[in-house]
């Protein structure tokens, strides 16, 4: 359990990773999708008259 071992907290500091052990902190967005384009608005289907 020393700074070779890749499972624990002090192993991944040295190696500067993270994983259960050593969670990111919530100000760093692993993964954010941009969401900020509207969404163009689609025009009512007309239906088929029968």
């Amino acid at each position: 359990m020393g700074k070779g071992d890749k499972k624990s907290k002090k192993g991944k500091l040295f190696m500067g990773t993270f994983g259960n052990s050593r969670k990111r902190s919530s100000a760093v967005k692993v993964a954010e999708v941009a969401t900020d384009a509207p969404k163009e608005a689609k025009p009512a289907a007309k239906k088929a008259k029968k």
